[in-house]
């Protein structure tokens, strides 16, 4: 039973990151600003591997500070 949780966890997670990826990409922010968010995904790509909750913790932290309009500070030229 745990294992189909997991299962169904992990397609939740895959969609969700799928979704943030075509939303970064389609944002009309600088690109740094896009950049710094496609590495933020790809962090939470690679935890995903090590901890499903977690990951999808943090996808959903950052797919509310995107709803919300918080992006990251551009990085220092």
């Amino acid at each position: 039973m745990e294992h189909d949780g997991q299962l169904e966890l992990y397609a939740f997670l895959a969609a969700r990151l799928k979704q943030a990826h075509t939303r970064v990409a389609g944002l009309q922010v600088p690109e740094e600003v896009r950049v710094q968010l496609a590495r933020k995904l790809l962090v939470i790509t690679a935890a995903s591997k090590h901890d499903l909750a977690g990951a999808a913790r943090r996808l959903e932290d950052l797919m509310k500070d995107l709803d919300e309009g918080r992006f990251p500070d551009r990085e220092p030229s």
